[in-house]
């Protein structure tokens, strides 16, 4: 590629992530005000879900982001449990399944992003107060018993995708008093440099990622994993990993 050529991709891709950032921010802006209202109507959370779904495939939709899917779709109340790659993971999830994503509190500053995702359903962890991880299992609870998925990302931080660390067993240990089904989750995206770990900041990395013509994702969803078939959470919480890296080893 000439240097022009590459001035000239360069140039294009910031208006492309310009304009993405518009229309994100005019779907944010619309979903909020169904949200609104639908909060003033009192509807129920799956119905907030159903929001939260068509907002995030229209995000995923404005940045070119082509969706994978495979394996059998998660319905009513299950435990997702999901591997952590990148901020995006979220929205990949929720645009293909309705459901109540656990996040960490961080993304309520986010642009746009944030002060949509308080108001549809999203459940925040505060991991610097003791008292925040008692919190996300009553609203984890209450979303379940609304006839919903919760999605769960027990590594509790993110990793290039290639590997996948071990389970935090909290969300486990509801599944088990509730005696629901863990469904494993598994994300591959291309390119790999879609992966947010590390000190990366959000800004920067969602302008590299809307500059792109286009990305792919994989999401792979494998057979419910039952409580009855372990003894505690943590053995069921590592079998819902085991599954999850066989899921990423077929992808």
């Amino acid at each position: 590629m000439s240097r022009f050529s590459a001035v000239a991709a360069g140039g294009a891709g910031v208006v492309r992530a310009g304009v993405r950032l518009a229309a994100t921010g005019a779907t944010a802006a619309v979903v909020a005000l169904r949200a609104e209202a639908g909060r003033r109507a009192g509807i129920p959370e799956r119905v907030r879900a159903r929001a939260l779904q068509d907002g995030c495939r229209a995000v995923l939709r404005h940045h070119g982001m082509e969706v994978e899917v495979a394996g059998q779709m998660p319905v009513g109340p299950v435990v997702l449990a999901c591997n952590h790659v990148s901020w995006l993971d979220p929205l990949v999830v929720a645009a293909s399944v309705p459901c109540a994503p656990i996040s960490k509190l961080d993304v309520r500053g986010w642009p746009v992003v944030g002060a949509l995702a308080g108001r549809l359903g999203v459940i925040f962890h505060d991991r610097g107060q003791p008292g925040s991880g008692m919190r996300v299992l009553r609203e984890a609870e209450e979303a379940l018993r609304w006839g919903l998925p919760v999605l769960n990302f027990p590594e509790g931080t993110t990793t290039g995708g290639d590997g996948v660390l071990a389970f935090r067993k909290g969300l486990f240990g509801l599944a088990r008093r509730l005696w629901l089904p863990v469904v494993p989750v598994a994300l591959r995206y291309q390119p790999g440099s879609l992966a947010w770990t590390g000190d990366a900041t959000f800004v920067p990395h969602y302008l590299r990622f809307a500059a792109r013509q286009g990305s792919r994702v994989q999401l792979r969803f494998g057979p419910p994993v039952h409580p009855a078939q372990h003894a505690d959470a943590a053995a069921l919480a590592a079998e819902t990993r085991t599954r999850v890296l066989g899921l990423l080893e077929a992808a």
